[in-house]
């Protein structure tokens, strides 16, 4: 069954403390969570260095369905994990967290929860670039639209024998009621680091922003996002996680 709730969470750790904050969700949050059915922690990014807040880290937790969450709620609130939270308090500054539903592309939430790793294991570190935009009034529908059938589509544009850039493993947009409207976020696995510091020192060319690009096209349907730049724990599940993606 496809998780139909995501629970993104910021968190600014205390830098004492930023070993036993990772500790706590590796040997804490994820077990918990394995030992029932209804959440697995998906990933443990760090914000890269010299790309934003210091000892920034975001979790991203799938939880099965509505009634999952509200037992999970309890269990934080006032059952077993009660504890678990109280010490977690104390290796952060504050967290920030809203409750998101996947869009119906990429398939790369799918899957059963059962084939989530929770064991730890180690892999190479991946590089994501999470993009969070806010469409205009009106035009959220048709930006998320837009973002799966021309965005999408533009990054699979390449010019031949060059590597993809960008792939999107995820979209979310905040459920009902529990963040602001108007929001779309974008978990996007960087395949080509290299081509990172060309972006980063270089302008668009000019004809990447011409008429009929998403550069260009996509501005009447917004002109503010977010980029971050996060780096995934060597033990987070994602980007292992290739037989439900």
């Amino acid at each position: 069954m496809r998780p139909v709730l995501f629970l993104h969470e910021t968190h600014q750790v205390a830098g004492y403390h930023e070993d036993a904050f990772e500790h706590a969700f590796r040997e804490g949050w994820m077990p918990a969570l394995a030992a029932g059915d209804d959440a697995r922690l998906l990933w443990y990014l760090n914000h890269a260095h010299g790309s934003g807040w210091s000892y920034q880290v975001v979790t991203v937790t799938a939880v099965r369905d509505g009634a999952a969450w509200e037992r999970l709620c309890r269990r934080i609130q006032s059952g077993d994990l009660q504890e678990w939270m109280r010490e977690l308090d104390t290796f952060r500054h504050d967290v920030t967290g809203k409750v998101l539903r996947p869009q119906a592309w990429p398939a790369g939430t799918d899957g059963d929860f059962g084939a989530v790793p929770v064991d730890g294991v180690e892999s190479e570190p991946a590089m994501y670039m999470e993009d969070t935009m806010w469409p205009f009034e009106g035009k959220l529908l048709d930006y998320i639209d837009a973002s799966g059938s021309v965005y999408a589509a533009s990054l699979e544009h390449r010019d031949s024998g060059a590597p993809r850039f960008l792939e999107i493993e995820a979209g979310f947009q905040p459920a009902f009621g529990s963040h602001r409207k108007r929001e779309v976020t974008l978990m996007q696995r960087i395949l080509d680091p290299d081509r990172l510091l060309g972006l980063l020192t270089s302008d668009i060319p000019a004809e990447m922003r011409a008429p009929g690009t998403w550069m260009h096209d996509a501005l009447s349907l917004r002109d503010r996002w977010e980029s971050k730049l996060l780096r995934t724990a060597v033990w987070s599940p994602f980007p292992a996680l290739e037989g439900v993606r």
